[in-house]
């Protein structure tokens, strides 16, 4: 959907208020079915946070914003036979068929720093090939708080590295679960819920959240501060019950990550009528769970099926043996978030039309797989590799290369690869997901 704006006062009356950035690249799109590539401009709006894409199509029009000094939008058609903008971002005709950089070093990138932790963030401004999928690595310190807020455009779902943190969660229906988080643990926020994050014990709280939509920004959140400090106390105080000058010493911004006294951990046996808990939990303890194990490695998995309430979202966690291989294979109905706990692995990516790409991957890194692309993942380090991988869809599924070919008559794949169907006798009768490539 093409748009073009050319005054402030259209951002206005979106709602936008005080400082609007800019940010403006070139960029190519190519269509394997259509077998067609065009050029698009990608104008991005930015107001606190919250981003607003603008996408024109060569071949209507590249639009081009840039902010003037009276604070005007002024929007600039740019024909195929023009010259792209001054600080646009420009590829050469010649490579609009490259597939995209779909590693980003998240663990590289300075982090966001407030009193009671930090946070870095891949979104499509950091890492523009994760169109679909956006991610955040959070550092609590013991008491910090990720204060009570909750997300509009976007589901959250976050897996603990280490640490500790308790988490309160309230749903539409008027539940508040409070529930206390260990490493390895898994937690699911549908669209919407309010929620509260705070690290206790001696030692920070690392997760990683990812969130399905590539446009996701930490920032692009709704904060209880940052509302009620552009609420009239009289308001406050009227919702409330409480006199207007209780408002006083509250924030007058937002605080986004605070500090505070860490809390202590919950009993294992809640004392009888302490919950007011959904019938779905939001926590899924997935490194409890037993893994599925295979020749190259193991993996865990929390789809819906293994944790109800995760219904447009799976995650995650694979270890690859040293040597070891995870396997040819694509995803049908999700595209692939990773981020990389351990290790040292290389990943190649295929894009149809001969077009594929090797990348090589560190601790604090995150890989991207567009849904639909065929890829594998191998160990090239001396230890193993763990890697946390989330989709954005419910319902895990994957099509391996090997348990693809079993399924067909040698005779067929003989013909389609112009061999001897006798070659395939000795190929894997199955799936082998994570191989050492030995027999």
């Amino acid at each position: 959907m093409s748009q073009t704006v050319t005054s402030l006062s259209y951002w206005v009356k979106q709602g936008f208020t005080g400082p609007i950035k800019i940010m403006m690249r070139k960029y190519c799109l190519h269509d394997a079915n259509l077998s067609r590539s065009w050029t698009c401009c990608q104008v991005d709006v930015f107001n606190g946070g919250l981003s607003i894409m603008t996408e024109i199509s060569r071949r209507s029009a590249l639009g081009a914003a840039a902010a003037t000094a009276g604070g005007l939008l002024a929007a600039t058609a740019i024909r195929d036979d023009t010259q792209a903008a001054v600080g646009t971002e420009t590829s050469s005709e010649a490579h609009d068929d490259e597939l995209p950089s779909f590693r980003f070093a998240l663990g590289e990138q300075k982090p966001i720093v407030y009193s009671g932790g930090h946070f870095r963030e891949a979104s499509v401004l950091e890492f523009p090939a994760a169109e679909n999928i956006a991610g955040v690595l959070v550092n609590l310190a013991p008491g910090g708080i990720r204060e009570l807020h909750w997300h509009a455009n976007a589901t959250e779902w976050a897996y603990v590295i280490s640490g500790r943190c308790q988490v309160t969660v309230a749903d539409p229906a008027g539940h508040c679960e409070i529930v206390d988080f260990a490493a390895g643990d898994v937690w699911y926020f549908p669209r919407g819920h309010g929620h509260a994050i705070q690290a206790f014990g001696s030692d920070e709280c690392q997760f990683i959240e990812v969130f399905e939509n590539g446009h996701f920004s930490g920032f692009a959140t709704f904060s209880s501060t940052d509302w009620f400090a552009h609420t009239p106390p009289e308001v406050l105080a009227k919702n409330f019950g409480v006199p207007a000058s209780v408002f006083a010493e509250f924030p007058k911004r937002e605080v986004f990550i605070g500090k505070g006294p860490a809390p202590e951990p919950l009993p294992s046996d809640p004392p009888f009528g302490s919950q007011n808990s959904g019938p779905l939990t939001h926590r899924y303890r997935l490194e409890a769970q037993q893994p599925q194990t295979f020749a190259g490695g193991s993996v865990r998995l929390a789809s819906m099926k293994e944790f109800p309430l995760s219904t447009n979202m799976t995650g995650a966690t694979m270890r690859i043996k040293p040597g070891g291989l995870r396997e040819m294979h694509w995803h049908p109905n999700a595209d692939e978030w990773q981020y990389y706990l351990a290790g040292r692995v290389r990943m190649t990516v295929f894009g149809a039309k001969g077009r594929s790409r090797t990348f090589d991957f560190g601790p604090g890194d995150v890989g991207y797989v567009p849904l639909g692309y065929g890829h594998y993942i191998e160990n090239v380090g001396e230890q193993d590799a763990e890697v946390v991988l989330v989709f954005n869809s419910g319902t895990y599924q994957d099509i391996s290369a090997s348990g693809w070919l079993a399924g067909n008559p040698p005779e067929l794949l003989g013909a389609n690869f112009s061999v001897s169907p006798s070659v395939f006798a000795q190929f894997p009768k199955q799936s082998v997901f994570i191989t050492t490539g030995k027999g």
